[in-house]
């Protein structure tokens, strides 16, 4: 018999971290945006122009799933959520518009919502940041859970710096492409110490992940993936100043956010809400997740079509007459 749970579980987690890594490289780039000159600035929306909406349809997949095929999880995370959801809300509207009409301002029109589009996007990476902090400690109240889903957001937000950074040396070229190689091995150190920073503190916020890490042998096979996380960083130190492999820098990176989730789902599994909430006891009814998985059977390849569509048109770096000015 199917699993319909599981098999949700893993579409939800695959959405999920779709639009963390694809809409994570556009977020970075909004907030690299400040420190870099107008023609670098155009540049940089350019690298991201043709993608960055559609790279949102995915947040609004992983989302519908959760709410159709896990309805007491949805109501619990939302509900606890609320606040920082709708920051990530007005904090993406804000960088769509000030994509949008920093094209067709002048002079300090245009400066200003250059500067609100860095806005959005670090209110939205910080708001997911501070939300999947929340999350992982079960929504627990007390100070020493709120500073940790603060700093969970602080290491979010360096990732996706990160990702764009990377994103910018895959597409860019000349001093734009050098600056973003030499933002990246800093940057590197930066999420490698936010990373055992958060993996070094959570097991002491909570002692069944603490048991989940270090009982009944288990850390031997769970030890794998810190162990790759740190070659996966090695490999990216050396990766960003080979020339002649502009996209390794960016795979890499992705890789490094797919063992971080990867993680992530070891430390919580079976629960989809910590601590204590199953995907079995948080599922639908069969029913209603078989009418959906036929939908999903239209819809998912629709989307992925669309996605290799975009990627492989606007493939290649970026000109600099390319029309986001």
């Amino acid at each position: 018999m199917i699993d319909l749970p599981i098999i949700f579980t893993v579409l939800m987690g695959a959405a999920i971290l779709a639009y963390v890594v694809l809409d994570g490289y556009d977020l970075g780039v909004g907030m690299l945006m400040p420190a870099a000159s107008r023609d670098e600035q155009n540049r940089m929306v350019a690298s991201i122009g043709p993608f960055w909406d559609a790279n949102e349809t995915w947040l609004v997949l992983g989302i519908g799933l959760l709410l159709v095929a896990f309805p007491a999880a949805h109501g619990e995370i939302l509900g606890a959520l609320y606040l920082p959801v709708a920051a990530m809300l007005v904090g993406l509207m804000l960088r769509g518009v000030a994509f949008e009409l920093r094209i067709k301002a002048e002079g300090w029109h245009r400066e200003l919502w250059n500067w609100l589009f860095w806005a959005g996007s670090t209110l939205a990476s910080l708001a997911q940041g501070f939300m999947l902090g929340r999350y992982i400690t079960g929504f627990a109240p007390g100070l020493d859970y709120w500073l940790f889903a603060l700093v969970v957001a602080g290491g979010l937000c360096g990732g996706y710096v990160l990702l764009g950074a990377t994103w910018l040396v895959f597409k860019t070229e000349g001093a734009l492409q050098k600056v973003a190689r030499t933002l990246t091995r800093p940057l590197v150190l930066v999420v490698v110490a936010f990373m055992g920073l958060v993996s070094a503190w959570l097991p002491f916020l909570d002692s069944r992940i603490m048991a989940r890490w270090f009982e009944g042998g288990h850390f031997w096979w769970l030890a794998p993936v810190p162990l790759l996380a740190l070659a996966n960083a090695f490999a990216l130190w050396r990766a960003v100043m080979q020339d002649g492999r502009d996209a390794r820098p960016f795979v890499l990176t992705l890789a490094f956010f797919a063992l971080g989730f990867a993680g992530l789902v070891l430390g919580i599994w079976p629960n989809l809400v910590p601590p204590d909430l199953s995907i079995w006891a948080a599922a639908s009814p069969p029913s209603s997740q078989g009418f959906v998985l036929a939908g999903l059977v239209v819809l998912l390849p629709a989307i992925l079509g669309y996605t290799w569509w975009s990627y492989s048109v606007f493939r290649g770096k970026v000109a600099v007459d390319s029309g986001y000015h």
